[in-house]
Parts: C-alpha cells; sequence; structure tokens
C-alpha cells in the first residue's frame, strides 16, 4: 500500500513560518518554556496573542 501525503507544500510552508512568533508569544504569555505540546497548540489558535488559553478548558 503506498502513502502520499496530499497537503499543499504551501499551506505545510504557512504553518511551519508561523511557529517561531507563535511561540515567541506563547513563552511571553505564560513566563515560561514551553512543552512541544503547548508549541504546537499555541501554533493551532486563531489569536494566539489574545485568545483564552485556561488549562482543562480551552479548545484549539
Amino acid at each position: 500500500m503506498a502513502v502520499s501525503a496530499n497537503t499543499p507544500i504551501a499551506l505545510v510552508n504557512e504553518v511551519y513560518a508561523k511557529l517561531p512568533g507563535n511561540v515567541a508569544v506563547a513563552r511571553e504569555r505564560l513566563g515560561r518554556p514551553l512543552t512541544l505540546t503547548e508549541k504546537i497548540l499555541f501554533n493551532h489558535l486563531a489569536d494566539p496573542r489574545g485568545q483564552a488559553v485556561e488549562r482543562g478548558r480551552s479548545y484549539a
């Protein structure tokens, strides 16, 4: 069985281009180093600067 990726490379590049900025925002908001999971979650937020983030309650 062959495996293929159907995600356009432009979309992948756009997501990864936002990562450093969103991680910086998350570090600033949380005031500490981030786990890998937190980095991924903050990169999925529509508004990483203003969106409410509460452990166990927020959705990305």
